[in-house]
C-alpha cells in the first residue's frame, strides 16, 4: 500500500512540484526573450528617428544652398563687387545656420573637385550633400576658430581599442555643394555644418526621441555622434553637466559597426553604465565608414522592472503551490484512505476476525462501491461460516448419539453372549 500511496502522491504533486516549475521556467525564458526583443525594437525605432533627422539636416543644407543659387538676390550679388559678396555670404551663413559658405569659380574648382566628390558632382551640374571629414588646416582656412571648435581631447576609456593618439582634431562636416550657372559666373557654391561639439544637433535628436511624450515615455535616453570611435558630440555625461566628449566606444561595438559595417542593436556599456543601444555606421562621400550615430536608453530601470516581474511570478507560483498542495493531497487521500481501510479489513479477516468491515469509507465513487461490495462478500462469508459451524455441531451430536447406541448394542450383545456360555456350561 505504501507504493500505491507514493504513486498517488507522486501523481497528485508531480504537476505542481515538477511540471509547473518547468513550465514557469520556460515561460519566463520566453517572456525574457520577448521583453528583450521589444527593447531592441524600441531602440531600433529610436535610431531610425535619429537617422531621419540627420538625413533631414543634410537634405535641408543642400536645399538651402540650391535656394540661394536659384535666387535673384544671389545673381545680383554675384554681379556686384567682392566686398558685397563677402557680406552677403556672411549674412546667409548666419541666417542658414551654416559654419562656412563660399563660392568657387569654375576656373579655381579643379583641385577641390579632385579632392571632394561633393564638389565634383556640383561641377557636373548635380547638387550634392554628404558627410565628409575635414583636416584641421582646412577647417581653419574655411572659418577662423572652426579648427579649435572641432578639437576634442581624448579621454582614456575602458574596453576601447588601445591608441596612442591624445586628441581628435579632424572635423565631421555636413558638406554640401550646389552648381552656379550664372553667365560669366559659373562655379560652385559650397557650404556646410561642423558636427563636432554641435550640441544643438545632438540635443535635438535626444529631444525628438527621448523627451517626446509619445516616443520617449519614461526612458532615460542619450544620443551621440562619433568620428570613428570618438564621441565628438554627445549628451552622455561623465558626471553632472560634463559631457563625455573625447571618450571612445568599446572595441566590440567598433568592430561590428566600423569594421564590419553592421548596425549594432544590443546592450552596450556606455561610459559608466549599461544601455540598450543602437549604433549605425556613417559613410562619407567616398563610401568609407568614418563614424557612427548612436542612440540608447538606460537599461537599469528595465532590468529592475524585469526583476520585479520575476519576483512577482515566483511569488504567485509559490502562492498557487501553497494553496493547491493541500487540495491535491486531500483529493489523493480520498483515494488511498479507503484502499488502506480495505487492506486493514482484509488483514483483520485473515487473522480470524470475520466481523471486521470497511463501513462507510466516505466515498460515493467506484472505490466506495468496491468497499461496499467487499463488505457484502464478507457478510456472505461470515454467514456461511456460521452455517458451517452449526452443521458441524449437529454432525458431532449425531455422531455422539450413534456412538452411544452402538456401545449399548455391543453391551447387550456381550451380555447375551455371556448368558449363552453359561447356559452351555449348565447343560453339559
Amino acid at each position: 500500500m505504501k507504493s500505491v500511496r507514493l504513486r498517488l502522491l507522486f501523481l497528485a504533486l508531480a504537476p505542481l512540484v515538477i511540471l509547473m516549475p518547468l513550465l514557469l521556467l520556460l515561460g519566463m525564458t520566453r517572456w525574457n526573450a520577448d521583453y528583450d526583443k521589444v527593447l531592441i525594437a524600441n531602440v531600433e525605432s529610436d535610431l531610425r528617428i535619429a537617422e531621419q533627422y540627420l538625413a533631414r539636416l543634410m537634405a535641408g543644407t543642400g536645399n538651402d544652398l540650391r535656394a540661394v543659387t536659384d535666387s535673384v538676390e544671389f545673381s545680383q550679388v554675384m554681379a556686384g563687387d567682392e566686398a558685397a559678396r563677402r557680406g552677403y555670404f556672411r549674412e546667409k551663413r548666419d541666417a542658414l545656420g551654416l559654419d562656412f559658405l563660399y563660392y568657387l569659380p569654375r576656373a579655381d574648382a579643379g583641385p577641390h573637385a579632385a579632392r571632394w566628390p561633393v564638389i565634383a558632382a556640383a561641377m557636373a551640374g548635380e547638387p550634392e550633400t554628404q558627410i565628409d571629414i575635414f583636416p584641421p588646416e582646412l577647417l581653419e582656412g574655411l572659418q577662423a576658430g572652426l579648427a579649435a571648435r572641432a578639437r576634442v581631447p581624448l579621454i582614456a576609456t575602458e574596453a576601447a581599442v588601445p591608441t596612442t593618439r591624445e586628441v581628435e582634431d579632424r572635423g565631421m562636416v555636413v558638406h554640401a555643394a550646389s552648381p552656379v550657372m550664372l553667365a560669366g559666373r559659373e562655379g560652385v557654391l559650397v557650404g556646410g555644418i561642423l558636427l563636432n561639439r554641435n550640441l544643438q544637433f545632438i540635443d535635438t535628436i535626444n529631444a525628438l526621441v527621448y523627451l517626446n511624450a509619445v516616443t520617449g515615455g519614461d526612458r532615460q535616453g542619450t544620443a551621440t555622434l562619433f568620428l570613428e570611435d570618438v564621441r565628438v558630440s554627445t549628451n552622455v555625461r561623465l558626471f553632472e553637466d560634463v559631457r563625455a566628449l573625447g571618450t571612445r566606444v568599446s572595441a566590440a561595438v567598433r568592430g561590428a559597426v566600423l569594421d564590419e559595417g553592421r548596425t549594432w542593436l544590443d546592450r552596450a556599456f556606455v561610459v559608466n553604465d549599461w544601455y540598450v543601444s543602437a549604433y549605425m555606421p556613417i559613410t562619407d562621400s567616398f563610401g568609407a565608414r568614418v563614424g557612427m550615430l548612436y542612440v540608447g536608453f538606460l537599461e537599469a530601470p528595465f532590468a529592475a522592472a524585469k526583476r520585479a516581474a520575476y519576483v512577482w511570478m515566483m511569488a504567485a507560483f509559490a502562492a498557487v503551490l501553497l494553496l493547491s498542495v493541500p487540495i491535491f493531497l486531500w483529493l489523493a487521500k480520498g483515494i488511498f484512505a479507503p484502499l488502506e481501510r480495505m487492506t486493514q479489513t482484509m488483514r483483520d479477516v485473515g487473522r480470524g476476525n470475520l466481523s471486521a468491515r470497511n463501513g462507510d469509507v466516505g466515498a460515493r465513487d467506484e472505490i466506495g462501491q468496491v468497499a461496499g461490495h467487499l463488505d457484502d462478500l464478507l457478510d456472505q462469508v461470515q454467514d456461511r461460516d456460521r452455517r458451517l459451524r452449526a452443521w458441524n455441531e449437529e454432525l458431532n451430536t449425531r455422531v455422539d448419539q450413534r456412538t452411544a447406541e452402538l456401545r449399548a448394542a455391543n453391551a447387550k450383545l456381550e451380555e447375551t453372549f455371556q448368558q449363552l456360555v453359561m447356559s452351555e456350561k449348565l447343560a453339559s
